[in-house]
């Protein structure tokens, strides 16, 4: 008897898991999806943008840097509804916001203490960069992103510490502005055009408030967009500075990678918890921080004919506020130190082309490299504490001290990071589970 042919059916295949995930869905989430790929960007940027296994805590802080940027908007906005941008009328509306607007007080201590969780965030996030080399090749374009985000958050909060026009906040803005008046040649139309005016008066101060409220929070949203896309192109670092994409499973998928959601959502939940812990705290227990948050003179009105005996910025100006005093003045003017402070900036851009070590992470570095991010953090730190104190004659020698210390630095760099011994970096991440 002849065996029945075998036949095959026509019939289609049950989908795979790779073909119901390119499903748009059901309901309201299938209507949107097949108008918007909000499903396509949730699997790049989310739940299959694969990260290092190895992450450790110094990675929690880009997350919490976005969160305080959305504290910052909301809080913001809901300030602009109370304050007045007029000269007559800006420190009593915050003192109307403090007082008889419900809830007015937190949210503006919300609000100027994120302006410092915000520095506090990005000076951290900037350091693991200089621990891990994350600045390095092929990540050069997402530090320079990140440094514009440094510099628009710079002139955002500079912008914003006018607004409160109180003695602190005038004389501030006064001797900041007046910088720009020692560049040379266009240095006092310069100043006149940031001014918009003669003097500190009622047309700077509405500049300003629409500089803080509109146009520098829109480039910095669309900066902070660009970072993470460029992050997420070129894949994230981690603290071995091992390219997890030159090893992948058949699938294409790291060895040593993982989901970010949920193992670092989850993370990062964890991070967050703490971070709202402290910053609670110092919100409803000590809101001005000693007067680095809130001075004490910034709760007097504006008074163009009384100079405060002390005039320093906030605390996160205050490293460059010491560079500049460190210069001496030449002629009258004190044009070296404006070049030196903005240098001190403009200096960072460079770092991915300044070091020649075959290693990135600091771990395999040798002791040179270690000892001199040492040098720059105690530079720093010390500069910043110099920057609050008078400009004696003692505190101007070791601020001079420190940016000489703190230029080495980076200037040294192309130098001892190619002399530096190094340790063997190993094939693959390390990972220890905790």
């Amino acid at each position: 008897m002849a065996s029945n042919p075998v036949t095959t059916s026509s019939a289609p295949a049950a989908p795979g898991i790779d073909d119901v995930r390119q499903e748009p869905g059901s309901g309201l989430w299938g209507w949107i999806n097949a108008r918007f790929p909000a499903a396509k960007m949730l699997k790049e940027h989310v739940t299959e943008y694969y990260a290092p296994k190895n992450f450790n805590n110094w990675y929690l802080f880009g997350s919490l840097a976005l969160f305080v940027l959305v504290i910052q908007i909301v809080t913001g906005i809901f300030l602009t509804m109370s304050y007045k941008p007029s000269a007559a009328e800006a420190f009593g509306s915050v003192e109307y916001i403090m007082r008889d607007v419900e809830w007015g007080w937190l949210i503006r201590y919300l609000h100027s203490t994120g302006a410092s969780a915000f520095f506090v965030v990005v000076y951290l996030h900037m350091f693991r960069a200089l621990l891990y080399g994350s600045y390095r090749a092929p990540r050069e374009l997402l530090w320079i992103l990140g440094m514009l985000i440094y510099l628009v958050l710079m002139a955002e909060a500079f912008m914003g510490y006018l607004l409160p026009w109180g003695q602190m906040s005038y004389w501030g803005a006064q001797v900041i502005v007046s910088l720009f008046g020692t560049i040379p040649v266009i240095g006092a139309d310069l100043q006149q055009w940031i001014k918009g005016d003669y003097y500190i008066s009622d047309i700077t101060l509405n500049r300003f408030f629409a500089l803080h409220v509109i146009a520098l929070p829109l480039v910095l949203v669309m900066l902070v967009a660009a970072h993470i896309l460029a992050l997420h192109e070129v894949g994230s670092n981690n603290p071995d500075g091992i390219e997890i994409k030159k090893k992948k499973d058949a699938r294409g998928i790291p060895l040593d990678g993982i989901p970010f959601h949920p193992y670092y959502t989850v993370k990062d939940i964890y991070g967050l918890g703490i971070f709202l812990t402290i910053f609670c705290a110092i919100v409803f227990f000590a809101p001005t921080f000693g007067g680095l948050f809130l001075e004490a003179p910034n709760f007097d009105p504006a008074n163009p004919m009384l100079t405060p005996a002390h005039i320093v910025p906030v605390w996160y100006f205050t490293p460059f506020y010491a560079m500049l005093r460190a210069v001496p003045s030449f002629a009258g003017t004190q044009v070296w130190g404006v070049i030196v402070m903005f240098a001190a900036i403009a200096v960072l851009f460079f770092l991915p082309w300044l070091d020649k070590s075959p290693v990135r992470s600091v771990r395999y570095r040798g002791p040179i490299y270690k000892g001199m991010l040492a040098m720059f953090v105690v530079s720093f730190v010390a500069l910043g504490y110099l920057g609050l104190q008078p400009a004696t004659p003692l505190f101007t020698l070791f601020s001079q001290l420190f940016t000489f210390l703190y230029f080495v630095f980076f200037l040294a760099m192309p130098w001892y990071s190619r002399i530096d011994k190094v340790k063997p970096v190993p094939e693959r991440v390390t990972y220890h589970a905790h």
